[in-house]
């Protein structure tokens, strides 16, 4: 298996590009000469991501709801199609919203786009990843989850959403941590590693499509956030440097790893989450994962 060099020359594949923290790191991915595709909601979204990266070699993009698990599927397959290897995965795509809704699946939308998107597109594009090492998988998780528990007796989430709406996204945010963990364990000696971050308090346009309320609240911590560009920081760092080549399972902060919560390192949740969302995605690709399991 060859070393590490960085993201140059390689396919990074990622979700949530085309604002904010996603965007700002596929500028820089873009600029450190990645082949980069950036899989957008809708045309539009994208076009406008393109304009952004356009001093940048254009990357490529692929058009998915990842609310919608047939979306999903038909995403992994499109990629699968186009490129003979996929070097890195980055889990970027992310969203609260201000009422309950579920998707085409019938799952809570938080839980559906946060955790279980990201879910069943790594284990569908894995077996291509492992086929050439070293490869990397980078998922935004969140200093959220630190009071956040997986609600196994609750998925759907029922209760007064104004109530729930923030702790449900700690709980998807949690489920990040610990679906990196446990992939991880089922990655040993692979050669494609797991990871994630959390990017910190960042002004971007997440959250604003949440009312008014919602926007002020925003506004008034946006003195206090960091850029999209500081956010995306160690982000980049993950996909791209050589000095994390030996990292695997972490939750970083400011290029740092550091223990997430006591429930983000209990591994017995870990694994019965894993077979929860295999469940949750009827996905026999997940299950041809489980290595050690």
């Amino acid at each position: 298996m060859t070393e590490w060099t960085g993201v140059a020359g390689k396919r990074v594949v990622m979700t949530g590009a085309t604002n904010g923290i996603g965007l700002a790191a596929a500028q820089e991915l873009a600029e450190l000469g990645a082949e980069l595709t950036i899989v957008a909601r809708s045309q539009e979204r994208a076009a406008v991501a393109l304009e952004r990266i356009r001093d940048s070699p254009a990357p490529e993009v692929a058009i998915a709801d990842l609310s919608s698990q047939a979306e999903v599927r038909r995403l992994a397959a499109e990629l699968l199609d186009r490129y003979e290897r996929i070097d890195v995965l980055v889990n970027n795509a992310g969203a609260m919203f201000r009422t309950r809704r579920h998707t085409v699946d019938g799952i809570e939308e938080t839980w559906a786009v946060n955790h279980l998107a990201p879910f069943l597109l790594t284990n569908l594009l894995l077996d291509r990843m492992k086929q050439h090492p070293p490869a990397r998988i980078v998922t935004t998780a969140s200093d959220a989850h630190q009071k956040a528990h997986i609600p196994f007796d609750n998925l759907a989430g029922e209760g007064p959403w104004k109530a729930r709406g923030f702790a449900r996204y700690g709980e998807t945010k949690l489920a990040n941590i610990l679906f990196t963990a446990e992939l991880a364990r089922r990655l040993e000696g692979s050669g494609v590693t797991a990871n994630c971050y959390h990017p910190g308090l960042v002004a971007t346009g997440f959250n604003h499509n949440n009312g008014r309320l919602m926007n002020l609240a925003m506004a008034a911590i946006k003195p206090f956030s960091r850029t999209p560009e500081k956010g995306a920081e160690t982000l980049v760092w993950l996909a791209d440097s050589p000095d994390v080549s030996g990292e695997n399972g972490g939750y970083f902060v400011d290029k740092r790893r550091t223990l997430p919560s006591p429930q983000a390192r209990d591994m017995e949740v870990a694994r019965r989450l894993w077979d929860l969302s295999r469940r949750q995605t009827s996905d026999p690709r997940a299950e041809a994962t489980t290595g050690q399991a």
